[in-house]
């Protein structure tokens, strides 16, 4: 993927992960925009050059119309990152848990759904671009006290299997991004072993930069994650992570 001249859109780019790429591809040549919720971060996005929007993944209508938006101001949009994510614990032993469940669903994966549908026939209209898809590694190793959030994420893997098949000859390629534990957002004191944002971003935009580019963009870091049940270690690395059960109050783990 040549990222010299793209016109991408990041939706969920207002912090994290999606607002470093955001900065790497306008960095690297291409013309970004910015969607998310938060209007402080939208408006230090806009001080240093974007073009952003609000949206609300789990509303069609918000959508909708942050899709007119974009396209009114951006025709030539190519390339469309879906970022939108919560990451929620669930005790799953507590039938509270399930609005956290529910929002975690509509915001990942139906979130997900919502966005791709509204740029669709745009890309389709074009004969060429590239869907980005955001997953995990904790969609092919589950993280136990963040049952949803698994959950939702390899859905989405497996919409964007379905996604790229279904788009195969069309000009428009999907990719999937699926990031590892980064430091962001005070990751790096829960969990020290999570990637440093910026070894991340670089190493993501080397891979995406590839020619061809890969269908899934797999830094090393989540090698481990990723084919945990090819290389026998499935079982192994679940029982362990499931030690962090002890947060839950009763729980030893």
């Amino acid at each position: 993927m040549d990222l010299s001249n793209r016109t991408v859109l990041i939706v969920g780019g207002t912090s994290g992960i999606g607002r470093e790429l955001a900065r790497r591809f306008a960095a690297a040549g291409s013309t970004v925009a910015v969607g998310g919720r938060s209007p402080e971060a939208l408006s230090a996005l806009a001080a240093e050059g974007f073009g952003t929007f609000g949206i609300d993944v789990t509303d069609g209508a918000s959508v909708g119309a942050v899709r007119d938006a974009v396209l009114a101001r951006y025709p030539e949009l190519d390339t469309v990152v879906t970022m939108s994510g919560v990451m929620l614990t669930e005790d799953l032993r507590d039938p509270a848990h399930f609005g956290a469940a529910e929002a975690t669903i509509d915001t990942n994966l139906v979130g997900t759904i919502r966005v791709i549908d509204a740029f669709t026939p745009h890309l389709l209209g074009r004969g060429a671009g590239t869907f980005i898809t955001v997953t995990s590694g904790i969609a092919f190793l589950p993280f136990p006290p963040m049952p949803s959030y698994a959950a939702s994420k390899a859905a989405v893997h497996a919409y964007s299997e379905a996604l790229r098949a279904q788009l195969d000859g069309t000009g428009v390629d999907v990719v999937e991004l699926v990031p590892p534990a980064v430091a962001t957002a005070g990751q790096e004191k829960v969990n020290p072993h999570a990637l440093p944002l910026d070894d991340f971003a670089t190493e993501v935009m080397q891979l995406l930069s590839a020619n061809p580019t890969p269908r899934e963009i797999l830094v090393k870091g989540v090698l481990m994650h990723r084919w945990a049940e090819r290389d026998g270690t499935y079982a192994d690395l679940v029982a362990q992570r499931a030690k962090a059960l002890s947060m839950f109050p009763g729980r030893e783990g």
